[in-house]
């Protein structure tokens, strides 16, 4: 069964370690639907979390193949256990000053912030879940996204310390 999944990966914190890591997901024809790398707990390596679809044997194999790199110390499939993902995003939308009081009220229901108001335009930051970035994408379309940017997904898993 087609699914997403989560992945975690462990890695040296070296030049050219992401450029290895997603070149390895392009050459086995395998999609990365969004990568966040930064700094982990432990000085000198990087965490990635790496958003993927896929059955369990093609998840099998992206593990194969990362720990065969040299700068990767542990691959975790997040997704196979309880966790916690969330992903950012900055939204500018069209706001004329008649209009805001509607977008306010999206903005307010989805817990969102306003980060910038121009003359014509706001900025919304949006935290949470990919469904919920989506849905807020959806409902903020019918007044003119200008632009938007996304983090991509970043996970850990819930509970005790392993």
């Amino acid at each position: 069964m087609i699914r997403k999944h989560t992945i975690s990966v462990l890695v040296n914190n070296q030049p050219g370690v992401l450029q290895r890591v997603s070149g390895l997901f392009g050459r086995r024809g395998f999609n990365i639907e969004s990568i966040t790398v930064g700094e982990s707990e432990e000085k000198g390596l990087s965490r990635m979390v790496i958003v993927t679809t896929g059955d369990n044997q093609t998840l099998e194999q992206i593990q194969k193949q990362l720990y065969k790199l040299i700068d990767v110390i542990k691959v975790v499939d997040l997704s196979s256990h309880p966790m916690v993902a969330r992903e950012l995003a900055l939204i500018k939308v069209n706001a004329e000053p008649a209009a805001r009081p509607e977008i306010l009220g999206v903005v307010e229901t989805f817990r969102a912030a306003v980060v910038d108001i121009g003359p014509c335009s706001l900025i919304v930051q949006v935290v949470g879940d990919s469904e919920k970035i989506d849905a807020m994408v959806e409902l903020l379309k019918p007044y003119g996204i200008k632009e938007l940017s996304r983090t991509g997904a970043t996970a850990m898993i819930r509970g005790a310390v392993k």
